[in-house]
């Protein structure tokens, strides 16, 4: 997948991607992933009761949402399910704005070529919508400063394909895996961990030079609270590094007080972690010897709340890196519920069909 693919396709000009973009472990085709239940139904159902024509619609129950995965659920079903020619699918499009019980897809067709595949839908919705909502949310209160996103070390590693684009629909795309950044053809970014500091014996400065010395047309971010000393390392490395520096990224624990703050009287704010305080006086310090262009990158347990927050104050920040926020996966549930039976209503008590005008038709097959 190309970046002019992706931005062709945010545009409109591409309806779909297509089911020869994802890659789906063939196991689905056995059932391994589906839930059993759905498994048995199919089977009585081609048994006992087959050429039924039922109509299946997925929704939430969130306000203003990002519905993603719609995609790869269609692929999906045009991969797996039974004579996929034969089904009537109308979607939304991935990065579309939702409501609380609006229907987002429906499919409509014999239960028994489907049916086993709804499960799999909700989760691949569900993962994929929540994600992209948690990005959508954050990216509200940021003021249109950058943000990194670092959600990889978050979850498992097999997410991280799915949950890089669904990052990239919302509107991120600085990811720190490759795997991440697959969906727009780029690579992910960053520079180093605490770990090549610990390997210099803590040596802020070697780690420094050493990453230097091996990436020679790259500017440095340097990692500046490993001596939990925030505002004394930025200007340390700065005055080392000069114009070869070019931001320096605090990532204070929750746990711990910068020791810049050892003799001040912190009564008045909460100074644990990456605090507003610390920012300013890193700013400050950085301004006074004469390294404006330095940028500070702050990490560590930020939220839309606490970015609302930073950006209230003016807090002089330039990139914010996220990661476990990005990752709840219970933002959107999804839920598939079968509503018409052979073109007439029939549901479970308190469900029927949500018709939604912006649903559009989805051609078979998509290439």
């Amino acid at each position: 997948m190309s970046v002019n693919e992706i931005e062709l396709k945010k545009t409109g000009q591409i309806t779909r991607l297509t089911n020869n973009t994802f890659q789906f472990p063939q196991q689905i085709a056995d059932g391994f992933y589906a839930a059993n239940y759905f498994l048995k139904s199919r089977q009585i159902v081609a048994k006992f009761m087959p050429n039924h024509i039922v109509t299946c619609q997925w929704f939430q129950r969130r306000d203003d949402s990002m519905v993603c995965g719609l995609d790869e659920a269609i692929a999906l079903v045009h991969t797996f399910a039974h004579h996929p020619e034969d089904l009537i699918i109308e979607a939304l499009n991935d990065g579309d704005i939702i409501a609380a019980n609006e229907a987002v897809l429906t499919i409509t067709g014999r239960y028994e070529d489907f049916g086993f595949l709804e499960s799999l839908i909700d989760g691949i919705l569900a993962r994929r919508s929540s994600v992209a909502t948690n990005v959508y949310e954050l990216l509200k209160v940021t003021n249109g400063k950058a943000v990194f996103s670092m959600a990889d070390r978050q979850d498992d590693y097999l997410t991280q394909v799915g949950d890089g684009y669904a990052t990239y629909v919302a509107g991120i795309d600085r990811v720190s895996t490759d795997a991440q950044a697959y969906w727009y053809g780029s690579h992910g970014v960053g520079t180093m961990p605490h770990a090549l500091i610990q390997i210099c014996g803590g040596d802020l400065i070697a780690a420094c030079e050493l990453y230097a010395k091996t990436f020679p047309t790259e500017k440095v971010t340097a990692l500046v609270d490993y001596h939990n000393n925030c505002v004394r390392d930025a200007v340390l490395v700065a005055k080392h590094l000069g114009e070869r520096l070019e931001a320096v990224r605090l990532d204070t624990s929750r746990a711990l007080i910068d020791h810049y703050f050892d003799d001040q009287d912190t009564s008045s704010f909460d100074a644990h972690g990456v605090c507003k305080e610390l920012v300013f006086a890193t700013r400050e310090a950085l301004d006074q010897a004469g390294f404006k262009h330095v940028k500070i990158i702050v990490s560590s347990g930020f939220d839309p709340k606490k970015i609302a927050d930073f950006e209230k104050a003016g807090t002089p920040v330039d990139v914010y890196g996220v990661g476990s926020y990005f990752c709840r996966n219970d933002t959107c549930g999804f839920t598939g519920d079968l509503v018409e039976l052979d073109g007439k209503t029939e549901a479970k008590e308190g469900r029927s069909r949500y018709p939604n005008p912006r649903l559009k038709p989805v051609q078979y097959p998509i290439y």
